[in-house]
């Protein structure tokens, strides 16, 4: 007999519990006991769905930079030309749907964590390349991955800094780093 769980979301609650109960806490104070909570599930589910907390973590991290792909190629769906996605590198970095607090939260403690662990720092290597793929198709592989390093480093900046840059002053460091010369001439 095949026996189907009875809540269906179940498993998904889980990842978002995690993803919510390590923005809160921070990964490291992260247990079974809290994500259950979170999730409002029952402690058992957590070992019925994941085999350990370290999988449990690479499985919400990877549903994270999913989602976070999914958001960052979007803001490059109309993009024809790379006049247009140096624009749409400019609108990623300047608004606030990507680098919202939660987002941020969870990308540093990606970045923290990837150190210590094989498997989020795969995670961590196939978003850096999906984010890369979606530039390549405007710019060669070196100024890909400028700008990357540059929309991961400014978008810190932009959240953190005292004095954030104007989307104009973006627009022309993105220009520059894209190799468009300087922006509007």
């Amino acid at each position: 007999m095949n026996r189907r769980p009875n809540d269906p979301q179940r498993r998904e609650r889980i990842l978002q519990a995690t993803l919510d109960t390590i923005a809160e806490h921070g990964i490291n104070a992260v247990t079974h006991r809290k994500i259950a909570t979170c999730a409002g599930v029952p402690l058992g589910s957590m070992t019925y769905y994941f085999d350990g907390m370290e999988s449990l973590l690479e499985e919400a991290f990877v549903w994270f930079t999913q989602q976070m792909s999914r958001q960052y190629r979007d803001y490059f769906a109309d993009v024809t030309g790379p006049e247009m996605a140096c624009e749409a590198i400019a609108t990623l970095i300047y608004r606030s749907e990507v680098t919202t607090p939660r987002n941020m939260e969870l990308m540093y403690q990606l970045y923290a964590s990837m150190n210590r662990s094989t498997a989020l720092k795969t995670v961590m290597q196939d978003w850096m390349k999906t984010s890369q793929t979606t530039l390549e198709q405007w710019f060669d592989p070196v100024t890909t991955r400028a700008l990357d390093a540059f929309i991961e480093g400014m978008t810190l900046h932009f959240v953190t800094d005292r004095q954030p840059l104007t989307r104009d002053e973006i627009v022309r460091m993105v220009w520059r780093i894209g190799g468009l010369g300087e922006f509007g001439q």
